[in-house]
């Protein structure tokens, strides 16, 4: 395929009042070093919703990072791919020499936070910068489905945050949220070895998460029930939080160990953290925050979906096109899908 300057496609664009409509976009063209996709598919991420719901996201702007697609043109210099391979691609790349990439702060990075796909992955077309080309695109086997693929990058924000939150074998951790975030955690630490207590009030969730190695999962009440005798009574060794903001942060402490962690996988709603400074001193509680992934957590994730040990595919819900992206977006919100997956 050939670009020509000016030629426009479809795209679900960011309107004033968090107005979602599709509409025509000009599509981009590849420069040196560059990979055009044609998308198949794109994952609705509770960031996207975040900003569509923000009055302060700048617009017009067309969201989207989860990305599936086919490479339909290919910039000069490109050698380790060919027009029709399948790949996924990250929408963020850190310089991998600076003070915070020199210390595992990646996603700190000036570049990693500069970097962008073009547009976003709700669109017909998107275009792979060369430095993600490089470090953050991967080519899909023929066995591993689009959907399973769109995965990669949040399975990799997820990595890290286990890393960060220091799981270990024989741990006992609660997942505060069970939808798509909640159980891909399900996943990496029941293969960790850790003994994963799951709290969500939707059934349906609960169930998805105890067939994916939780050992109980249920609303908060079963929860705690569950901590207490797993863990003899102490508490859990890690809450991570997928949701909820700040105000989850008493209960959260409520049931975690002397000396237990915290660890913030979303943001949200909440201009200060609802505990005394007493109380994280004395009981020597820590809290910690991740928000992205790395290149070399893409490339551990893309491996955990290719060789089969992660399955996300069963999380995808709903399936909708860019015309109905303002559907999906309404059906995360009220919490009635576990996953929404956008085709073009």
């Amino acid at each position: 395929m050939k670009v020509v300057r000016g030629e426009r496609m479809k795209a679900a664009v960011l309107r004033e009042g968090g107005r979602l409509v599709a509409e025509e976009w000009p599509c981009p063209a590849v420069g040196e070093g560059d990979v055009l996709l044609r998308l198949k598919g794109c994952g609705l991420c509770g960031s996207d919703i975040a900003k569509i719901v923000d009055p302060q996201t700048r617009v017009p702007v067309v969201l989207g990072h989860e990305v599936v697609g086919e490479v339909v043109a290919i910039g000069r210099g490109v050698g380790d791919y060919s027009l029709g391979d399948r790949v996924v691609a990250a929408h963020h790349v850190p310089c991998g020499d600076c003070h915070y990439c020199r210390r595992g702060s990646e996603s700190m990075c000036g570049a990693f936070k500069a970097s962008n796909l073009d547009p976003g992955g709700f669109a017909e077309y998107v275009r792979v910068p060369a430095a993600n080309v490089r470090h953050a695109m991967f080519r899909v086997p023929e066995h591993v489905s689009d959907e399973a693929a769109s995965f990669v990058e949040p399975l990799a924000c997820c990595l890290r945050a286990v890393r960060r939150a220091r799981v270990e074998s024989g741990d006992t951790t609660v997942i505060l949220g069970l939808g798509s975030i909640g159980c891909l955690f399900v996943q990496l630490l029941a293969r960790v070895g850790a003994r994963v207590v799951g709290c969500d009030p939707i059934a349906e969730r609960a169930d998805v998460a105890t067939r994916m190695g939780a050992v109980s999962a249920g609303p908060a009440d079963v929860a705690v029930a569950a901590l207490r005798e797993l863990s003899q009574g102490r508490g859990a060794d890690q809450v991570i939080v997928t949701g909820g903001g700040s105000e989850m942060l008493p209960w959260a402490t409520e049931v975690l160990r002397d000396g237990g962690s915290v660890h913030y996988f979303a943001g949200g709603a909440g201009d200060a953290l609802p505990i005394r400074l007493d109380t994280l001193y004395h009981r020597e509680l820590t809290v910690t925050a991740t928000y992205s992934s790395s290149p070399s957590d893409l490339a551990e994730a893309f491996r955990l979906i290719v060789s089969g040990v992660v399955a996300p595919a069963p999380l995808v819900t709903h399936r909708i096109s860019l015309d109905g992206l303002h559907h999906g977006v309404d059906l995360m919100r009220r919490r009635e899908a576990l996953k929404v997956y956008v085709t073009p």
